[in-house]
């Protein structure tokens, strides 16, 4: 349940105060490569990305949103992208689990967490990697396929939940998770870049949602969508501009945050956020 923010009477759109759970990047690395963006030879800068994920933090609470830690892990450097670790929606926590090895024993760890704090929770039978390939509006949850999350894992996922499924088909390994392509702007409607799904996949998502908005490739390829929104402000990516621009003259306010450290692995402020729904 999500409860009204305050919100300016010259504004039409209304945002609501979230809960969310994150984990400090103490380990962050870009040690392997399990994405087209990781490039061990180049690695990555601990502490810059440290900087950049507490701005990310500093900036939810400023609005208003909770947030809730969970340890980082040593040898798990990829944990930081808390959004992989489960799918939670009612109260009810959906687990993930992990295509690569090197990813492995997050899973386990996030659904610790929740069940040590009373949550319902389900260890999945299939792989899936959490609110990566689950995107959850009001009626229904979007769930991506084809590069990390198995089919039946929807099917699973909806069985647990009792929430409608709806699957996607993502076919450019930039966009390796369906949060890297698309980000629901509130409860009924998305902002998504057409050239990451399969064609069958576009025509249900412009069936779904007529009025998206609809990004471009520079916005898509500095992760502009990997972008979090609490139905008037919309926390991403700073070098998405034009993408940031269109939200704004659909009357969102648009909150822009440097995340490029973390992005040397594949991650933005979404990756970085898993939502917390009772």
């Amino acid at each position: 349940m999500t409860t009204p923010l305050a919100v300016a009477t010259n504004s039409e759109r209304a945002g609501t105060a979230r809960h969310y759970l994150m984990c400090r990047p103490e380990f962050f690395s870009v040690s392997y490569a399990i994405n087209p963006w990781m490039d061990p030879l180049a690695g990555a800068d601990t502490a810059t990305a440290v900087r950049q994920w507490e701005g990310l933090r500093e900036a939810y609470q400023s609005l208003g949103h909770t947030v809730d830690l969970i340890d980082p892990i040593p040898g798990l450097p990829d944990m930081v992208f808390a959004a992989n670790g489960a799918l939670v929606a009612d109260g009810r926590v959906y687990g993930a689990r992990f295509t690569h090895a090197e990813r492995a024993a997050e899973g386990p760890a996030y659904l610790r967490w929740f069940a040590d704090r009373g949550y319902e929770t389900l260890e999945a039978s299939f792989t899936n990697e959490g609110e990566g390939d689950y995107l959850t509006l009001d009626e229904m949850i979007l769930a991506g396929t084809g590069f990390r999350t198995d089919v039946a894992a929807h099917m699973e996922a909806q069985e647990f939940l009792g929430r409608p499924v709806v699957t996607l088909r993502l076919v450019d390994p930039r966009f390796y998770h369906l949060d890297t392509a698309l980000f629901p702007l509130d409860g009924h409607n998305v902002a998504y870049y057409p050239e990451a799904f399969s064609a069958g996949s576009r025509r249900v998502l412009e069936r779904l949602f007529p009025d998206a908005v609809i990004a471009e490739a520079a916005d898509a390829e500095v992760l502009g969508l990997n972008a979090v929104s609490d139905g008037r402000h919309v926390v991403i990516n700073a070098e998405a501009k034009k993408l940031s621009v269109e939200l704004e003259n659909r009357g969102y306010e648009v909150v822009p945050v440097d995340l490029s450290e973390l992005r040397k692995a594949g991650g933005g402020p979404k990756c970085c956020t898993l939502e917390i729904r009772r």
